[in-house]
C-alpha cells in the first residue's frame, strides 16, 4: 500500500495475531538508544498469514523467534516475520535516535527530558509492533538511564522494582501495568523535573498516590492542576460511579507537545499550557482549561481506556463520550450556561466550518489516510453533542443505565460506536436505530421552521423540515431532539419541552394562547443544526429578556447582532447608509445594566460575535462589506452605551473574580472602539493589574483601540515575560492578531525573536496558527499575502513537524465562502503545496480533498 492510499473502515478485519504481554527494555542513551521487545505472541485462527509487525523510522539491530534467529524481512513501514508457530516469543532489538526526532510522534527529546507520543501511530516509531487498538497486552517496562541527568524514569502503571547501576552512574526502574492496553497508551518519560505530590482517597478507601512533574522553578505553578484531578475522581465517583483503578496516577507537564494532553493509562502526558498557572502568569480562561483538559484525560480512564476502540474509525466512541463528560464536569464546577455557550461557539465557528469544507466527514470516517487528521472537531465536539442528545432522549437516569451497561459488557476490550449505542439500547428500551445515523452522515442538518397561529382557536403551530446533506450527497432522516420554549406576551413561559423531530416534515401544534407566542427554538442548542427561522428585532429582544435559559438569552443576542452587521453590509452593498435599529441598543444597554444576570454571562454576550462566526452564517461572504458594517455596529453599540459601559466598568474595576472581571474587561475592550480618552483607563489598569487576565485585556483593549500606548505596554510585557515560554505565547498571538496592514511583516519578524522556535508547536500555535485562524482580515487580504504566508510555513513545516502543518492549513482549505478572487488565490498556494516532491502524507490528504 503506498503511503497516500486510504484506509476503509469497511474494510476491517481482526487481528491474525493477539500479543497477550509485552516486556520492554528502554535504554535511554542519546543517539545509541535502544528498545529490547519482548513479545509473547499467538496467532489467531488456523491460517498460515506470515506476522506483519508496524514500524517507522527504526533500525533493525536482532530478530529472534524463541530464542533462535528466524526469517524474516522489511519494508519502510513493516517487519514481516514467517513462521509456522501458533504460539512464541518474539524479540526485537531496535535502535533509534530520540534528539533528531522533530515529528514529536514515537519517542523524542522535549526540552531535555525523554517523553513519548504514541496516539495514533506512534508506537511503531518505538518498536516493530502490531501497532493498532484492537491489539490489548500487558506491558512490564523496564527503562535505564544516566541518573544525574534523568533522576526521574516514568511509564504505565505500578513501580514494581527500582535500583542503581554501579560503576556507570545509570539506574533502572520497572514499571508494570496490570490492565491490557493498545500499544497507543504506553508512555514513558525520564527527566529532571520539580514534583507535587498529594493523595486521594477513594470511594472504597483506597489511597492513590498523585504526582505532578513540572519543570525545574515551576513547582508554584502546578497546584491547580493537582486539585483539578482531585476534583475530577471526586466527581466521577459521584456522578458516573467509576473509581481509580490504580496506585498512582501520574501527569508530567512537557513544553514540546502536538497535542494538548494525552490519556496514557496512569501517566498523562501534558502541555505545559494545560498544566502550570499562577495568578501573576494565567488567566481566568487559563484557568478553566487546566481543569478542563485535566478532567477530560483523567475521564478517559474509563472511555478510552479500560474501554478503548476496535480500530481508529471509531475515535469518536471514546473522544466524544469524553468530551461530553468533561463539558459536564466543567458545568458541574461553574456556570453550566457559559460552558454550554463555549460549547456552542466551537460548533458554530469551527465545526460547521469543517462540515461545509472539503474536510467534511462523519463522526465515524469512512476513510482514511493519516489518522492524525481525524483528530477533529467533528469527532470530538460533534461527537460530544451526538452523546448530548442520546442523554438528552433519554434522561440522566436511562443514560447512566446505559454507561453502567457499556462497561459491565466491554470492560477490557476494544470496541465500536454501535457497542455503545446497543448498551444504551439496552439498558433504557428506547429504540435508537434511526438515531445511529448521527453516526455516519456527515454535513450540518438544515431545519427550516414556518410558524401560523389561529386567534380563533388560541392555536400555535409550528412546521419542522430537515435536510441533510454533505458535499452534494443527500443523507437520511435523522432523529433530532428539537428543544422548544414558547413565551406570552408578558414572557411567561407556556411551553418549555424537547420535541422528537424525526421525519423530513413534521408538524407540533400547541393550544392555550391569547396572542402569537415568541419562540425560543432549538434552547442550549438540543442539536447540532443550522435553523432557518425568520425573526425579527422585536422576538429576540423578548427573548432576551424573558427566555428562561440563560443559553438561549445570549443566542437572542448574537442572532440581534448579527442580523445588524447582515443589514449594513447589505446596506454597503447598495450603497445606502449605514444604521443600527435604536431596538438593538436598547436590548444591549438592557444587558449592561441588568442586575439579574450572571456577570459572567453578561460578559459572553458583549462579547459581540466575531468575523470567522459571521461568516459561518452565510453561503458567500463580502468579506471587504463585512469587515466594514461589523466594525460600525460595534462602535454604534459601544458608543450608544458609553455611559452604562464607564459606570460598569468603574464599579467593577478594584473586584477579584473571575465572573466581574470578565464583565469589566468585555465593558472596556467595547469602550476602546469608542474614543482615545479611554487610553488613560487602558494604561492604568495594565500598570495596577495584580493578575494576568487584567493585564491581557488591558493590551487587548489598547490593540483594539490602536492606542499610542501599544509600543510601550508591549515592551513593558516582553521584558517582564521574556523568559516565561507560556505568557510569551500570549505576546505573540496579540500582535498575530491585530488588524494591521503590516501584520505579516512583524510576524516574520516575530519569527526570529528569541523566545520564538519552529520546534516548539506551542509557539508556532501562538503566532502563525493564531495569525491564519483568527485574524480574518489580514490572513484573507485581497493581495494574497497572507496565504503565500501561511504556504511558506506549511512547507517549512512539511518536513519537520507535518502534524502541526496539517493542523494550521485549515483556513487555507476552506475557501468556498469568498469571493472567486480570494478562491483563486487559496487554490494557487494549494497547488504550489501540492508540487511538493515530498509533501507529507498529513498535508497530501488536506490538500487533494480542497482541490478535487
Amino acid at each position: 500500500m503506498s503511503q497516500n492510499q486510504a484506509k476503509h473502515l469497511k474494510d476491517y478485519s481482526a487481528p491474525h495475531f493477539s500479543i497477550s504481554d509485552i516486556d520492554l527494555n528502554v535504554i535511554l542513551d542519546g543517539e545509541n538508544t535502544q528498545v529490547i521487545a519482548n513479545s509473547h505472541i499467538k496467532r489467531s485462527h488456523d491460517h498460515q498469514f506470515d506476522l506483519v509487525l508496524d514500524g517507522e523510522q527504526l533500525t533493525l539491530k536482532s530478530v529472534k523467534l524463541n530464542g533462535l534467529p528466524c526469517e524474516y524481512r522489511q519494508t519502510d513501514s513493516t517487519l514481516v516475520i514467517t513462521t509456522d508457530e501458533k504460539e512464541f516469543q518474539l524479540e526485537i532489538i531496535t535502535g533509534l535516535n530520540p534528539e533528531a526526532n522533530t515529528s514529536l510522534e514515537g519517542l523524542y527529546m522535549s526540552d531535555g527530558a525523554y517523553c513519548t507520543q504514541c496516539e495514533a501511530e506512534g508506537f511503531r516509531r518505538i518498536t516493530y509492533f502490531l501497532d493498532r487498538p484492537d491489539v490489548l497486552a500487558k506491558y512490564t517496562v523496564r527503562i535505564e538511564a544516566d541518573k544525574a541527568q534523568f533522576p526521574y524514569l516514568l511509564s504505565n502503571g505500578n513501580l514494581i522494582e527500582q535500583g542503581e547501576m554501579p560503576r556507570s552512574g545509570r539506574h533502572f526502574v520497572r514499571w508494570q501495568d496490570p490492565f491490557p492496553k493498545p500499544s497507543y497508551l504506553f508512555a514513558l518519560v525520564a527527566g529532571d523535573f520539580d514534583l507535587l505530590e498529594d493523595k486521594f482517597i477513594t470511594q472504597s478507601g483506597r489511597e492513590v498516590k498523585l504526582q505532578v512533574f513540572v519543570d525545574k522553578g515551576n513547582l508554584h505553578k502546578a497546584g491547580h492542576a493537582i486539585e483539578s484531578l482531585k476534583k475530577s475522581m471526586k466527581w466521577d465517583e459521584e456522578r458516573f460511579n467509576l473509581e481509580y483503578d490504580l496506585d498512582i496516577y501520574m501527569i508530567v507537564a512537557v513544553d514540546f507537545f502536538n497535542m494538548g494532553a494525552m490519556e496514557n493509562k496512569g501517566l498523562n502526558v501534558f502541555n505545559t499550557k494545560y498544566v502550570l498557572a499562577d495568578k501573576a502568569s494565567a488567566t481566568d480562561e487559563d484557568y478553566h482549561g487546566i481543569e478542563s483538559v485535566v478532567g477530560h484525560e483523567y475521564f478517559h480512564n474509563w472511555t478510552g481506556n479500560r474501554v478503548t476502540c476496535r480500530d481508529w474509525f471509531q475515535l469518536s466512541l471514546k473522544e466524544g463520550l469524553t468530551v461530553f463528560r468533561d463539558q459536564e464536569f466543567s458545568s458541574d464546577m461553574g456556570s453550566r450556561a457559559v460552558n454550554r455557550i463555549h460549547a456552542i461557539k466551537v460548533m458554530k465557528n469551527q465545526q460547521f466550518a469543517e462540515d461545509s469544507g472539503p474536510m467534511s466527514h462523519p463522526i465515524r470516517p469512512e476513510s482514511v489516510i493519516e489518522m492524525n487528521n481525524f483528530y477533529t472537531v467533528t469527532v470530538y465536539d460533534k461527537g460530544a453533542e451526538v452523546i448530548r442528545m442520546m442523554h438528552t432522549i433519554l434522561g440522566e437516569q436511562g443514560f447512566q443505565a446505559g454507561m453502567k451497561c457499556y462497561f459491565e459488557r466491554h470492560d477490557g476490550q476494544a470496541v465500536t460506536c454501535d457497542d455503545f449505542v446497543n448498551a444504551m439500547e439496552t439498558a433504557s428500551g428506547i429504540d435508537l436505530q434511526q438515531f445511529r445515523r448521527w453516526y455516519s452522515q456527515a454535513g450540518t442538518p438544515i431545519v427550516t421552521v414556518n410558524e401560523t397561529f389561529d386567534p380563533q382557536s388560541g392555536q400555535y403551530k409550528i412546521e419542522l423540515k430537515q435536510t441533510v446533506s454533505s458535499q452534494g450527497v443527500k443523507g437520511q432522516t435523522l432523529h433530532i431532539p428539537f428543544s422548544i420554549e414558547l413565551l406570552d406576551a408578558t414572557g411567561k413561559s407556556k411551553v418549555n419541552q424537547v420535541l422528537d423531530f424525526t421525519k423530513a416534515s413534521q408538524c407540533f401544534t400547541f393550544d392555550g394562547f391569547t396572542s402569537m407566542p415568541v419562540a425560543s427554538l432549538l434552547q442550549d442548542f438540543s442539536a447540532p443544526v443550522k435553523l432557518v427561522y425568520d425573526v425579527n428585532f422585536d422576538q429576540l429582544v423578548h427573548l432576551m429578556r424573558f427566555a428562561s435559559s440563560e443559553v438561549a438569552r445570549w443566542e437572542a443576542s448574537v442572532q440581534l447582532f448579527s442580523q445588524s452587521v447582515w443589514h449594513n453590509v447589505a446596506q454597503l452593498q447598495d450603497k445606502q447608509s449605514m444604521m443600527v435599529d435604536s431596538r438593538v441598543i436598547e436590548a444591549f444597554r438592557g444587558v449592561i445594566l441588568s442586575d439579574e444576570l450572571d456577570h459572567a454571562l453578561i460578559a459572553e454576550i458583549l462579547t459581540l460575535t466575531t468575523a470567522a462566526s459571521l461568516i459561518e452564517q452565510v453561503d458567500h461572504v463580502d468579506l471587504d462589506a463585512l469587515q466594514i458594517a461589523r466594525e460600525f455596529v460595534i462602535e454604534q453599540i459601544a458608543s450608544a452605551c458609553e455611559d452604562e459601559l464607564i459606570a460598569r466598568y468603574r464599579e467593577l474595576s478594584d473586584k477579584d473574580c473571575a465572573p466581574q472581571r470578565a464583565f469589566k474587561n468585555a465593558a472596556l475592550l467595547l469602550l476602546a472602539t469608542v474614543s482615545d480618552e479611554y487610553e488613560q483607563y487602558v494604561i492604568k489598569q495594565y500598570q495596577n493589574a495584580s493578575n494576568m487576565t487584567d493585564s491581557l485585556a488591558a493590551l487587548k483593549a489598547a490593540t483594539q483601540g490602536q492606542f499610542a500606548c501599544l509600543p510601550m505596554l508591549l515592551a513593558d510585557f516582553e521584558s517582564k515575560w521574556k523568559d516565561t515560554p507560556l505568557v510569551m505565547d500570549k505576546w505573540f498571538m496579540l500582535q498575530a492578531v491585530a488588524n494591521d496592514a503590516d501584520v505579516i511583516n512583524k510576524i516574520k519578524s516575530l519569527t526570529h525573536h528569541s523566545s520564538f522556535s519552529f520546534a516548539n508547536p506551542n509557539r508556532i500555535r501562538s503566532l502563525i496558527g493564531a495569525f491564519a485562524a483568527a485574524n480574518t482580515y489580514q490572513f484573507h487580504r485581497n493581495d494574497g499575502l497572507g496565504y503565500q504566508y501561511l504556504t511558506s510555513i506549511l512547507i517549512k513545516l512539511n518536513k519537520s513537524n507535518p502534524q502541526v502543518a496539517s493542523r494550521m492549513i485549515t483556513p487555507l482549505i476552506q475557501f468556498a465562502k469568498f469571493d472567486p478572487h480570494r478562491q483563486d488565490l487559496m487554490k494557487q498556494a494549494l497547488v504550489t503545496l501540492r508540487e511538493l516532491p515530498d509533501l507529507s502524507k498529513d498535508l497530501y490528504e488536506k490538500v487533494e480533498k480542497a482541490l478535487k
